[in-house]
């Protein structure tokens, strides 16, 4: 089954396809269900995150193993561990290649935002 796909929070759209490439907009921890946080700790909020970016490849007929890059956003940098714990349990193998940015703060007070690029063949 397909999982409900995120809401944008402003004028732009969850991905963009251009070419061999599919451009995925961050995402933070927000429910597609019911629009807020799934959990106060950066844990819960990657794991949402990452589940957003997997219903939003899925849209696109992509999945994960897919992904050739990524952009996570931390609004503490002492969070690095317990992205890279649940980043681990996503991305087993071939891993993208990665940055880590901290940041004063993001959309709705998330800890966490993650942005993806995938390949599509």
């Amino acid at each position: 089954m397909t999982q409900p796909l995120p809401t944008a929070l402003g004028p732009y759209r969850l991905s963009v396809d251009a070419g061999d490439f599919v451009f995925l907009s961050g995402q933070v921890g927000l429910s597609p269900v019911n629009g807020e946080l799934a959990g106060e700790t950066t844990e819960a909020q990657a794991k949402q995150a990452l589940e957003n970016i997997k219903a939003v490849l899925e849209s696109q007929k992509l999945s994960l193993s897919k992904v050739v890059k990524t952009t996570i956003f931390l609004t503490d940098m002492g969070d690095f561990a317990a992205v890279n714990k649940v980043y681990a349990e996503y991305f087993t193998t071939d891993f993208p290649a990665r940055s880590t940015v901290a940041v004063k703060t993001l959309p709705k007070n998330a800890r966490v935002e993650i942005e993806a690029i995938a390949k599509k063949n």
